[in-house]
């Protein structure tokens, strides 16, 4: 059995883990704004290099239109509106409810991936993404957060988080569209990029942000090497495995093990960051788990 969407969305969580930390230290420092436009641009330089080493091309000039549409409505929709909700999410409502919303992304994928191409799950897959979104949910809520807002402000950052869950599902599934015969997901990855970058720069252009962002990262030179790393294990790296998964498997069940990284973030916190855990979070765990092994075993 060929299992390798399976593992590229595994790998998708462990990488958007990873991302998570540094992006926390490095938004801190500049602020989560700065951070979303410069590990955009770094991101897409990285991926410029890849393509001129592995296709001899910055970017995929001989891919047919089809796939630069798609594509580039995937990175507009998903890397750049579904990230600025879940921004804007976690300053309302705070990250862990905001994570939780983001994990709407499997439901949502699979319902618009029924309706307009055609794709199913089986019954056991249908039960391996409930009891991993469940064992998702109970690791997010275990963790205590004061989060003291307006009833107004708490709703708006409910439906900003809900729209980044959309935002991601639909990425996703544009993207798959236009990975369609096995293009690469380094290539698909660069236009998704492209896309994204071009439009959060008209973004900070029209908000005239540009030379704040300049001046903010002049002021905090740790922080460029904080998102250069970012950027490499996020956006390049699990980005990337994000489109092999979508590629290789079903969008449910992709988007499903792409979600696990507050999973894996729970025992990263536990041994290198001196963390307490709950039984609750490790209850969590271990659902998460046991729905991941009814995935792979669906197969």
């Amino acid at each position: 059995m060929n299992f390798l969407g399976e593992i590229a969305g595994l790998a998708t969580s462990f990488f958007f883990a990873m991302t998570a930390i540094i992006f926390t230290a490095s938004g801190r420092m500049v602020g989560s704004q700065v951070t979303n436009r410069v590990r955009l641009l770094f991101a897409l330089t990285y991926l410029v290099i890849i393509n001129l080493v592995l296709f001899r091309e910055p970017l995929p000039f001989s891919a047919e239109p089809s796939r630069w549409i798609w594509l580039s409505l995937s990175g507009v929709i998903g890397l750049s509106l579904g990230d600025a909700f879940l921004f804007k999410s976690y300053i309302m409502v705070g990250p862990r409810l905001g994570i939780l919303l983001l994990s709407l992304a499997p439901i949502f994928g699979s319902i618009i991936a029924w309706v307009f191409f055609g794709e199913t799950l089986s019954p056991f897959q249908m039960l391996g993404m409930f009891l991993a979104l469940a064992g998702i949910a109970w690791v997010v809520t275990s963790h205590k957060e004061e989060v003291n807002t307006p009833r107004g402000h708490t709703l708006r950052g409910v439906l900003f988080g809900t729209l980044a869950g959309l935002g991601q599902a639909i990425g996703l599934v544009f993207s798959k569209q236009g990975m369609a015969n096995d293009f690469s997901p380094f290539q698909a990855n660069a236009i998704r990029m492209l896309a994204a970058t071009v439009f959060i720069l008209l973004w900070t252009a029209v908000e005239g942000q540009a030379g704040k962002t300049v001046e903010t990262i002049r002021q905090h030179p740790k922080a460029v090497w904080l998102l250069a790393l970012g950027a490499l294990v996020g956006p390049v790296l699990g980005v990337s495995a994000s489109l092999l998964a979508v590629q290789h498997a079903e969008i449910g069940v992709a988007s499903t093990l792409m979600a696990l990284s507050p999973v894996i973030v729970l025992p990263i916190s536990y041994f290198v960051l001196k963390e307490k855990t709950g039984w609750q979070g490790i209850a969590g765990t271990v659902l998460a788990i046991a729905g991941v092994a009814v995935l792979f075993l669906a197969r």
